[in-house]
């Protein structure tokens, strides 16, 4: 055990000389000890601070790449429903063509103007979900390529939410590209 003077006690220095005859000196020595550390540790907790100032920010956690990846895969499912801007300009294109079609037009006509272009209106805004879901889903998938070399890479769930929203984007878009060219569920021919 170490027993120190008041000299000792001061400059913080310390001595070690034999106390195992006495308990009372060994237990002041113990205690001038943890005295004498407990004045020692704000100026370590100073030291650990200015560490961490100048330790490098921490790694992103993916949460911007899970979310890109959770809107792409809702957008593709948007884009196979529809959407309220799909259904808005289907409206808007049928109310169009009641206006402008005469009340004596031809059946074909009246088919054309008043369901036709409601039909590749909804078509137009199922694509246009589906060319973002799938731009989006690509564009997570393909992020950890121009990330830092010794980053970690993508968790399994935002590969697999990724790759839905990229699948049914390409679902998406090519319902909508059969539909507007009428392969799909084309208009019915009038007699």
């Amino acid at each position: 055990m170490a027993e120190k003077t008041e000299d000792e006690t001061e400059t913080g220095t310390t001595t070690t000389t034999a106390t195992a005859a006495d308990p009372e000196k060994r237990t002041a020595a113990r205690t001038e000890e943890a005295v004498a550390g407990h004045e020692e540790a704000p100026a370590a907790a100073e030291e650990t601070a200015a560490e961490k100032d100048t330790e490098p920010a921490a790694a992103p956690s993916g949460t911007g790449q899970g979310a890109a990846a959770v809107v792409s895969g809702a957008l593709g499912l948007v884009s196979l429903t529809g959407g309220w801007p799909g259904t808005v300009a289907a409206a808007r294109e049928t109310l169009v063509g009641q206006l402008r079609t005469a009340a004596d037009a031809s059946v074909a006509t009246q088919i054309k103007e008043v369901y036709g272009d409601a039909w590749d209106a909804t078509a137009l805004w199922g694509g246009l979900f589906a060319l973002v879901a799938l731009i989006t889903g690509v564009a997570v998938l393909v992020r950890p390529a121009f990330g830092a070399p010794g980053r970690v890479a993508q968790a399994p769930w935002i590969k697999s939410v990724a790759w839905a929203g990229v699948t049914l984007g390409v679902i998406g878009l090519l319902l909508a590209v059969l539909t507007y060219t009428g392969v799909l569920l084309g208009l019915p021919a009038a007699s």
